[in-house]
């Protein structure tokens, strides 16, 4: 078995520095660490609502999982980590844009606090 580490520019590097890649390749999948909504340039939250937060998060999936060679329609599930559950219906909506017509095996989770203040954090595996 070969374990492939993902690396791009268009999304952002490991939160300060911790020891953690983009993504791995393995065994024909690619598991993609959960990602923040921040921006790649600049390290810093994009927007302060649930909807621009979860836009700003596909970009970060979609970069990273095109860097693996696959993309989003290759999503076979995802964890979905929320400050507040009641964002769900708002994160969900923009989840549903990106996601296809076949959509992921999923959760999502209440946590009590997402690094940088964020609202949400998304990972995902999926086929290469």
């Amino acid at each position: 078995m070969t374990k492939d580490v993902v690396r791009t520019e268009a999304a952002p590097a490991p939160f300060q520095g911790a020891p953690y890649s983009q993504a791995i390749k393995a065994n024909g999948l690619v598991f993609v660490s959960g990602q923040l909504p921040l921006d790649p340039q600049h390290a810093q939250i994009v927007g302060d609502e649930i909807g621009a937060q979860t836009e700003r998060v596909f970009a970060n999936l979609r970069a990273i999982l095109e860097a693996a060679g696959t993309s989003l329609d290759n999503v076979v599930k995802t964890t979905v980590f929320l400050r507040n559950l009641d964002d769900f219906a708002g994160m969900n909506e923009v989840y549903a844009k990106h996601i296809g017509d076949s959509p992921p095996a999923s959760s999502t989770v209440e946590v009590s606090r997402l690094p940088s203040g964020a609202l949400v954090e998304i990972e995902a595996i999926a086929l290469v």
